[in-house]
């Protein structure tokens, strides 16, 4: 066959070559560099959007912490103020004998109940989980009101019937102790270490503890040689996460700790803030804090990466419940006893306070009163501190929703290079404790030529910052269940990327996207840490509203309001269920 001729015809002209795949790779880069143009604006304007979320804050808060307070000039005397006075390092310490004092008192809360609902006939099962989502979302803080209003020295319930019956001149508890703090802290922490023991041993065959059985080993010793090591990494993940949140904790501490006059870190940089504000030497006081939250979640990364609970055999198995026998109304008087401790006797003597006149006249008919609740719903300031807490949830919510689904669509198809940059800025603020996250938008965002401080702005966009990991989390793996070949048919009959995602994404993560809105509006219609360094006097939540009773011991009021919250809660949980089904909240968070 032979090749076309080049030459040039009898006018001089040179004829239009016969092969057109020259025109076709000319035109595929024009197609290519729309559509990269295209995705590489939104991938930079999620990237500019994360980095004043994120990166701002956090690289203010290090450079706050060397610069002084006058000049701004660079100075070390901040990390002096910060750590050469005593309580401070008194205070570091304490936070962190705090922090595994609840992790070990939570381990022995939950360790046992996850056996108990995972691994025996245990009877009841369904209230001892309900139970543990109850403590779950329960605001620790609250739990902390209730159990004042039950372990006060003198004025507490449990103490009041103790001495009513011995006749002792003293009670036998005393919340405001070190040991009164883990207690309650624990009791609202222990669910996090629950979730992550319970799943491990859902996953877990019982085969191996059959062949213990079988070889004579006594069920007390299958379960400490054999079923424990098998779900120890899931044990010390959790346990990571409770001592985290620990440490970085402030509602508990605010409302047992100060009063108690027992010097916690989170309280001490409450202090920094206090006229004169000193954000500087607070910046300083807070890195650490930082490199302390790094350090536990890359432990705790190493340790869930191990796999555990994987079974040696590669095969799942099956799961023998333990006959337990007569021993099953034991187990289970147990494990009521600590749904009591969390949740029972907590809302027993709120919802006590929260109908009576005064809380410490007792139970009775002249006692008994909706006022507290109706002056909740009558004052204009109260009113509009519920208003202002849902419209700051739900606008949070909405803004983590929109901007995770974006991100993560970005990443997980791969659609510009660098995507890993967006899914690391999203998950950055694991690492920050909601208390040092509000102390770093303090610093960026309360001068010109933002002046946010005070705005419901800084709020919402503070929520969002704390809870963006969230929303992440769950965004990407609804979209890791997509098959992306749907999109591919929107695209081959002529639609955008875009039109693919209004048109096939968004409807098929539809339950998906509701979930991840609701675990966000839930935790940031309690959030305190961040909220009570970002708030002003119009701007104020229901958190800081609880906090600023509770001082002036409002304590009527301040059950009602809790009352209120709670029932919301409850009410969105319930709406999840119905919507999203029943693990939405335990497994998804």
């Amino acid at each position: 066959m032979s090749r076309p001729s080049l030459a040039p015809g009898l006018d001089g002209t040179r004829p239009a070559p016969t092969n057109p795949e020259p025109n076709l790779v000319a035109a595929r880069p024009a197609r290519f560099g729309l559509r990269l143009d295209l995705w590489s604006l939104i991938w930079i304007g999620a990237t500019l959007i994360l980095v004043f979320l994120v990166v701002a804050p956090m690289l203010r808060l290090l450079i706050s912490s060397f610069q002084s307070t006058e000049t701004g000039a660079f100075t070390v005397s901040n990390y002096v103020a910060a750590y050469a006075n005593q309580r401070r390092l008194i205070g570091l310490g304490n936070s962190l004998l705090y922090g595994a004092a609840v992790v070990a008192v939570s381990i022995a809360f939950a360790v046992p109940l996850a056996w108990a609902v995972a691994r025996t006939d245990m009877p009841g099962k369904g209230v001892v989980r309900a139970t543990v989502l109850g403590a779950f979302i329960t605001p620790s803080y609250l739990g902390a009101i209730g159990w004042i209003l039950l372990a006060g020295p003198n004025a507490g319930w449990i103490n009041r019937i103790w001495m009513a019956l011995t006749g002792s001149h003293a009670g036998v508890f005393n919340v405001y102790s070190f040991g009164g703090l883990v207690l309650v802290t624990a009791l609202y922490a222990f669910p996090y270490i629950f979730v992550f023991t319970a799943d491990a041993l859902d996953r877990v065959s019982s085969e191996m503890e059959e062949a213990a059985h079988i070889l004579g080993m006594s069920p007390l010793r299958t379960v400490f040689k054999v079923t424990l090591p098998l779900v120890l990494p899931a044990i010390l993940g959790g346990s990571i996460i409770v001592f985290l949140d620990t440490v970085a904790l402030f509602g508990t501490p605010a409302v047992i700790a100060l009063p108690a006059r027992i010097n916690i870190m989170t309280l001490q940089l409450w202090q920094f803030f206090e006229f004169p504000v000193r954000a500087e030497a607070a910046a300083a006081y807070a890195v650490p804090l930082v490199l302390i939250t790094i350090a536990m979640l890359g432990l705790q990364k190493l340790i869930l990466g191990r796999k555990g609970y994987v079974s040696l055999s590669g095969k799942s198995g099956g799961r023998q419940l333990m006959k337990l026998g007569k021993l099953r109304w034991v187990v289970l008087a147990g494990c009521l006893v600590v749904c009591a401790l969390a949740v029972f006797l907590p809302y027993a003597a709120l919802a006590q306070a929260a109908f009576s006149r005064a809380w410490g006249q007792g139970f009775s008919f002249a006692n008994l009163t909706l006022s507290n609740f109706a002056y909740l719903f009558n004052d204009g300031s109260s009113r509009q501190v519920i208003l202002n807490t849902f419209v700051y949830s739900a606008a949070t919510a909405c803004v983590a929703v929109v901007l995770a689904l974006i991100v993560a669509y970005v990443v997980s198809r791969r659609l510009v290079i660098g995507g890993g940059i967006l899914s690391a800025l999203c998950m950055a603020p694991l690492v920050v404790p909601g208390i040092v996250l509000a102390i770093g938008f303090y610093a960026v965002y309360s001068s010109p030529p933002f002046a946010l401080y005070g705005t419901a702005a800084i709020l919402v966009l503070g929520f969002t910052t704390r809870f963006l990991p969230i929303a992440f989390a769950n965004c990407m793996a609804g979209l890791r269940s997509l098959n992306p070949e749907m999109e591919e048919a929107v695209r081959i009959l002529g639609g955008s990327r875009l039109l693919a995602v209004r048109r096939v994404v968004v409807p098929l993560l539809k339950k998906s996207l509701v979930g991840t809105w609701l675990l966000v509006f839930i935790p940031a219609s309690r959030e305190l840490s961040t909220a009570i360094f970002l708030v002003a006097a119009k701007t104020r939540v229901i958190s800081v509203l609880i906090l600023d009773l509770s001082e002036n011991g409002s304590f009527e009021l301040l059950a009602a309001l809790g009352f209120f919250l709670l029932g919301v809660t409850i009410l969105i949980v319930l709406i999840g269920y119905r919507l999203v089904g029943r693990d939405f909240l335990l497994r998804r968070a």
